[in-house]
């Protein structure tokens, strides 16, 4: 883990090479799929059980880990001149980086950091109580 005597554990991090324009870009693209990723879950838990909807958090996760480098390389081939188009997709994330993003243990970067908050944020929806809609009395 970088020290932080520094000040800054981000400080070698590739969001600051990216011009002032570019990093506001690539927070709003980052916030529009964390709205996306937490309102997939939202929708996927839905009058579930409690004990389905762990399970259901656990594969949208892996789904947003495992998809969402297409996205980012789409915004980067906008600002980027000469990016190829291409599929950056590679196999599913195994079980131990999984653990990683959502223990912070992973690398030390605001990408690996953000994803192990929104995990956490989509299993807080994914827990959730929701309540249940009373059928109206004069029925």
């Amino acid at each position: 883990m970088p020290s932080l005597e520094n000040g800054d554990m981000y400080e070698g991090d590739s969001f600051h090479t990216l011009t002032t324009l570019g990093q506001i870009g690539l927070v709003a693209v980052s916030l529009l799929f964390a709205v996306l990723a937490l309102g997939f879950t939202w929708v996927l838990v839905q009058r579930r059980p409690l004990i389905i909807r762990v399970p259901v958090w656990i594969v949208a996760f892996i789904t947003f880990v495992w998809a969402s480098p297409q996205g980012y390389y789409t915004y980067y081939r906008m600002i980027f001149d000469g990016l190829p188009a291409q599929s950056v997709i590679k196999a599913p994330p195994p079980p131990e980086e999984v653990v990683a993003l959502l223990t912070f243990t992973g690398p030390a970067s605001l990408s690996a950091h953000s994803i192990g908050v929104l995990g956490w944020l989509m299993f807080v929806v994914a827990v959730w109580p929701q309540r249940r809609k009373c059928r109206n009395a004069a029925d």
